[in-house]
């Protein structure tokens, strides 16, 4: 790599939980190249904020559900063109795609019919289709994609590497993410209380409703309800609701609305900091349960989406959990409540107890610190740091 030329990147990223893994990415490749190193790409306020200047708003692809995409496929048909293109005049050193798979694949398989061998640039995904929950050929269509795999997860290298794709271990981010919130934490002048003008007597309950607007459309309702139920046990709760940009307004237009006091939280750095802070959470499915687990704040994890989705999902779905600290630990640590069972009479009873029974909150942190461990907490080098070398490695190898 020339210090004349720096090395050109192209990220692309289609949800909060992706802008997180590329911000992390970003910084560093930018520690290990010293600063030579330029980004183009997709990404969110946080990769924005480590210097990529993004084609348009990842909140333009903030949609999940096999229904719910409908509406919108005229609009991400646009984008996956749009960055296909982008690339193709623009060609980098390499391209890393961070999960999101029905955009980021898609971009993908346009660039891999495209690549001519002057501009030969390695395709690298970053975060694997969860082809051990359901659709395993996905690992061999991967294969044929992508030139380099790297994965979040311990048990997941031997599915593609069958299958001849080269993959990568590198651990989860959210394990650093976490600590550097603590740190930030334990340094800051004026503690998470304070900063928001929070009683201290105060019990703080996380309540994360999802970063899709779908989500919280079907999510909040259903949280609202067991707010209710639980402000007539008295437990003199504030609420602190964690939001990432593509959800943040119909969140603060929700906030006033709900049956108890309430802060919304909208910075990233304040997001793991509310995360720490609380006493216990109410969250979606998805990155933020791990999150939240991370941070060892006892969690209640519910989700639904449309009827018709759920069905098909049925059909195919091969593990008998959807929060990855259960799915790890291969039990249920955090009670799930999924589809007809996200009811807040189901619901209710759970969180309460996480809030009155001190047995049953050390018991999902100590199971939460177990998967710490699971996934890098105790290495050297960071879950980012490895995922930047391997990509810098493709860089130096080219395709091979």
């Amino acid at each position: 790599m020339s210090e004349a030329r720096p090395l050109r990147i192209a990220l692309i990223a289609g949800e909060p939980s992706g802008d997180v893994l590329g911000a992390g990415l970003m910084r560093a490749l930018r520690e290990q190249t010293s600063g030579n190193v330029v980004f183009q790409g997709v990404g969110g306020a946080q990769m924005i904020a480590e210097g990529l200047q993004s084609l348009f708003p990842i909140a333009d692809l903030s949609v999940m559900g096999l229904v719910e995409i409908l509406p919108r496929a005229r609009l991400l048909l646009r984008r996956i063109d749009q960055t296909a293109r982008f690339i193709q005049d623009n060609p980098p050193d390499v391209v890393v795609t961070i999960d999101s798979p029905g955009f980021t694949r898609r971009v993908a398989q346009r660039l891999f019919d495209q690549r001519v061998s002057e501009h030969r640039f390695p395709l690298v995904h970053y975060v694997a289709p969860t082809v051990w929950a359901w659709r395993p050929k996905r690992a061999e269509r991967l294969t044929r994609l992508y030139d380099h795999l790297m994965v979040l997860l311990p048990f997941e290298p031997p599915y593609f590497e069958a299958v001849g794709l080269k993959t990568t271990f590198v651990g989860h981010p959210a394990v650093e993410t976490l600590a550097r919130a603590r740190q930030a934490e334990a340094a800051a002048e004026r503690n998470f209380r304070e900063r928001h003008g929070i009683a201290p007597d105060a019990r703080l309950l996380a309540l994360l409703p999802g970063s899709r607007k779908g989500e919280v459309n079907r999510l909040l309702p259903v949280f609202t309800d067991v707010l209710r139920q639980l402000k007539a046990h008295d437990l003199n709760l504030h609420l602190l609701v964690p939001t990432v940009e593509t959800v943040a307004p119909v969140v603060k237009a929700a906030a006033p609305n709900l049956p108890m006091p309430a802060t919304v939280i909208e910075a990233p750095a304040e997001r793991y900091a509310a995360m720490i802070a609380a006493e216990a959470a109410l969250a979606a499915s998805g990155t933020a349960t791990l999150e939240l687990g991370l941070a060892e704040t006892p969690t209640v994890l519910a989700y639904k989406v449309n009827p018709i989705t759920a069905a098909i999902v049925r059909r195919l779905i091969r593990t008998p959990y959807a929060g990855l600290v259960n799915i790890l630990q291969q039990r249920e640590v955090m009670p799930e409540f999924l589809q007809e069972r996200c009811r807040p009479e189901l619901i209710t009873p759970a969180l309460l107890r996480l809030l009155t029974e001190p047995a049953a909150r050390q018991a999902q942190i100590d199971a939460c610190r177990a998967v710490a461990v699971q996934l890098g907490s105790a290495e050297a080098i960071g879950p980012s740091a490895r995922a930047a070398r391997a990509v810098l490695a493709m860089v130096a190898g080219g395709k091979g």
